[in-house]
């Protein structure tokens, strides 16, 4: 029996299915739209797609590494509870193992073949929805690899191996020892999850921030009513204690406070036996930059109990 784009419109319209999953329900139906209904419902793909509105802002953060290269991921759920559920962790852990064979992108790693299943990471996702019930995503990805050194990983919040609810990546390039590269780098990694610097070093921090920084300076040092030379000094003074904030190379180290991380990595080097640079850096913190739906429990209660 043909099916119309007509009759595919109107099962997606009623479900919120993928147009390919109800153009296979219809079919499996010869065209009738409640048993087409029906049997996306059974697929999980129905319940899927009605969960999809809601707010994953919970999950883990997941890392997985090859020694000169790593990726930190970030699946969501709706949910800390489901975070805890032992086949979510299953798909995060996946998840991280399938990105770190690609390029290290979101798009790259949706796409890729989820290990046991002829589905793609994205597909299996969207199964699982239906099976856990609850709304989940791979939200993001991110991969870093050097090409001497070895890239150094750490979760903090670790729920199991691997997985928590903050990831780090921290790539220390060097000819020497690999290993002594890595236990620094991780030292690292443990500094950057506590203290969450903008950049690695100060020229790597947006100008548009800098700017503004510059320009609250000023006006706060003009409130003093010293001369303009001075005033040049009182401001090129606070822009270095903030690059001490927020860039990761002149922080105080958080392993030993009397060093800053670049001078930590000159002691490093020692071990290392060989110069070392920190080639990069990335943090994933669970949930960061979504916005949660706000719900006012006193106001649904009672709305529950007029009903």
């Amino acid at each position: 029996m043909a099916i119309s784009a007509s009759q595919v419109k109107e099962l997606r319209d009623a479900t919120g299915a993928g147009m390919m999953d109800c153009k296979a329900a219809l079919t499996e139906t010869n065209g009738d739209l409640e048993a087409a209904v029906d049997w996306l419902r059974k697929k999980g793909i129905a319940k899927a797609d009605k969960k999809s509105g809601r707010t994953a802002a919970e999950g883990l953060i997941g890392v997985a590494s090859d020694g000169k290269s790593a990726v930190v991921v970030e699946v969501n759920s709706e949910t800390d509870f489901v975070a805890r559920n032992d086949a979510f962790q299953e798909i995060v852990r996946n998840v991280a193992a399938v990105a770190l064979r690609t390029d290290g992108t979101v798009d790259a790693a949706g796409a890729a073949h989820y290990p046991g299943s002829s589905k793609s990471v994205t597909g299996t996702i969207t199964d699982a929805i239906g099976t856990i019930g609850e709304n989940m995503a791979l939200r993001r990805t991110a991969k870093l690899a050097v090409e001497e050194g070895a890239v150094a990983t750490y979760i903090h919040n670790s729920i199991v191996d691997g997985l928590g609810k903050i990831g780090v990546l921290v790539g220390v390039k060097t000819s020497g020892d690999a290993e002594a590269a890595r236990a620094f780098g991780r030292q690292v990694a443990m500094h950057v999850a506590a203290t969450n610097p903008l950049a690695l070093t100060a020229s790597e921090i947006d100008p548009a921030l800098v700017g503004r920084e510059k320009a609250i300076f000023s006006d706060q040092a003009r409130a003093s009513g010293k001369p303009e030379n001075i005033i040049e000094k009182m401001v090129e003074g606070r822009l270095r204690k903030y690059f001490e904030e927020v860039v990761l190379l002149k922080q105080a180290f958080v392993i030993n406070p009397d060093l800053t991380v670049e001078a930590a990595l000159k002691e490093a080097e020692k071990d290392i036996g060989a110069p070392a640079e920190i080639a990069g850096f990335i943090r994933f913190a669970l949930g960061e930059g979504i916005e949660r739906e706000q719900s006012d429990f006193a106001a649904e209660v009672a709305a529950a109990a007029k009903s």
